[in-house]
């Protein structure tokens, strides 16, 4: 018995995108009909479609399918959240990691749960400015908790591979709500996400 490989996508979209690769492809000036490219259009066509699966997805919808009530007010931490996603400006990646904590206030939720609002905002074309409001802005709306703060740092193919070519360096964003805006809490926060407590 074969190998079968269990993926669900979009016929329309696959055989445009398809078509659309192949001729970048041969831009390019390759022959996509070589024995090594004949199968990367829909390998690609494919691949495009998982890093950007998060456009289908709710993302409060997540945070809401495992909400809790609980009489909680003590800070909640999930720091190393990996991520991967794709800069907008020129379809190259970006990855690392995501640091996120709230203040219940009434609500907790499942923790898994906030490393999937983390991915359904990363599998889409972005830039990590934007992640990072959207990824803050979710659990705010969905939890009406007393504080949000999210950290992100990520490093840039784009700023890898082509323009610049810095391989070392590391961008940062930061959003924070509520609670966080006062100096004593955030100072605590990202006292925690850097300390190295396991």
């Amino acid at each position: 018995m074969g190998y079968k490989k269990e993926e669900q996508y979009d016929d329309k979209v696959t055989s445009g995108l398809i078509e659309n690769y192949r001729k970048t492809i041969e831009l390019l000036g390759e022959d996509p009909e070589r024995e090594g490219l004949q199968k990367t259009p829909e390998r690609l066509a494919k691949a495009m479609q998982f890093l950007t699966q998060g456009y289908d997805m709710d993302a409060s919808a997540v945070l809401n399918s495992a909400k809790f009530k609980e009489d909680i007010k003590d800070m909640v931490i999930v720091k190393d959240i990996e991520l991967y996603s794709m800069c907008e400006h020129h379809i190259l990646p970006f990855y690392g990691k995501a640091h996120i904590a709230y203040i219940p206030n009434g609500y907790i939720t499942g923790l898994s749960k906030l490393a999937r609002v983390v991915d359904i905002f990363s599998r889409r074309l972005q830039v990590q400015e934007r992640l990072t409001d959207q990824i803050l802005n979710c659990i705010k709306d969905a939890l009406d908790p007393l504080g949000v703060a999210v950290v992100i740092e990520a490093s840039h193919l784009c700023m890898m591979m082509r323009g610049v070519q810095k391989q070392n360096s590391v961008t940062t964003t930061s959003a924070f709500y509520g609670e966080f805006m006062k100096n004593t809490t955030r100072t605590e926060f990202l006292k925690l996400i850097s300390s190295n407590l396991h």
